[in-house]
């Protein structure tokens, strides 16, 4: 395979996890890496946010991340995958990269150390220490409102320096930061956006793509976005755009991603919009109304 940074780029869906029953379901999960192997994703992220990773134990893991790979290579289609990891323990983190090191993998998402609230000096610290120690390439995930700290450009131009980090999911929060980040970068590295509801804005104003958990709903309608903006088409991204601006309301309208799995459930992607706790299914309401929207779209097909 090329590198993780000639593929980091485009739309890459950040793969719910399915359980049935307590366990993973593997059925689904072979299920889901059919569907979406065989269509517009450009790479997969496994066992993050949306992947419920802080819940799975390391045997679950390493099953999912094994199942992804032994479909796509009956597939026939090779798509990069990336292992979300996180935690606030460097050296812990350092044991799970050496643990992951031979998993069949193409790199890794890590998050910034949550609840410590480390200095940018930390954060260059321990990104770096974490950079020299990966058998496989890092793309950074800085998500300020979940790990209480934001990577400024700054750190991120040095980290951008090194060799094993090749890109970022920015969830910064600030498209006046994102824009500066995308003028000044090294051309090597790559930045996709993780905000759903800013898809649109971030591709147009520069960004590789996007790690996209809606986009397990109307997959190639936001792959299309991202091809009508590279070829310059705006009013045509922006019309498909508007296809789909809704759907990233609706999908984080609850804790994500339980409204994602309940409408793969109803869909039958997968057998269960079983959740781990301490995140809960959807509320009557809300499920009402992803029906509601998927009896519209069904109509709206046909």
């Amino acid at each position: 395979m090329t590198g993780l940074e000639d593929q980091l780029h485009g739309l890459w869906l950040p793969l719910v996890t399915p359980f049935q029953d307590g366990a993973l379901d593997e059925r689904s999960l072979r299920r889901l890496t059919r569907h979406y192997g065989a269509g517009a994703v450009d790479g997969f992220i496994l066992g993050a946010t949306s992947g419920e990773g802080m819940t799975l134990r390391e045997a679950e893991l390493e099953r999912l991340v094994a199942v992804v790979r032994e479909e796509m290579a009956a597939s026939g289609r090779i798509v990069p995958i990336c292992l979300g990891l996180s935690g606030a323990n460097t050296a812990r983190l350092k044991e799970r990269l050496d643990e992951t090191a031979d998993w069949p993998i193409d790199g890794y998402l890590i998050a910034s150390p949550y609840y410590v609230r480390p200095s940018q000096r930390g954060l260059l610290a321990h990104f770096e220490a974490l950079a020299d120690h990966a058998a496989w390439p890092l793309a950074l995930y800085n998500i300020p409102y979940r790990t209480s700290v934001n990577i400024t450009n700054q750190t991120l131009l040095r980290l951008a320096e090194h060799r094993n980090i090749v890109g970022l999911k920015d969830c910064g929060a600030s498209r006046e930061q994102s824009i500066a980040l995308l003028r000044d970068r090294p051309k090597s590295f790559r930045v996709l956006t993780g905000e759903d509801a800013n898809y649109f804005e971030a591709l147009s104003d520069g960004a590789d793509g996007g790690i996209v958990l809606s986009a397990h709903v109307e997959t190639a309608t936001f792959a299309a976005v991202h091809a009508e903006l590279k070829r310059g088409n705006h009013d045509a991204a922006l019309a498909r755009w508007n296809e789909v601006a809704g759907l990233t309301r609706l999908l984080f309208a609850e804790p994500s991603p339980a409204p994602a799995k309940y409408w793969l459930w109803r869909s039958g992607l997968i057998d269960s919009p079983e959740v781990r706790l301490p995140m809960v299914e959807v509320s009557s309401e809300l499920a009402a109304a992803i029906d509601r929207e998927i009896e519209r779209r069904t109509k709206v097909a046909a």
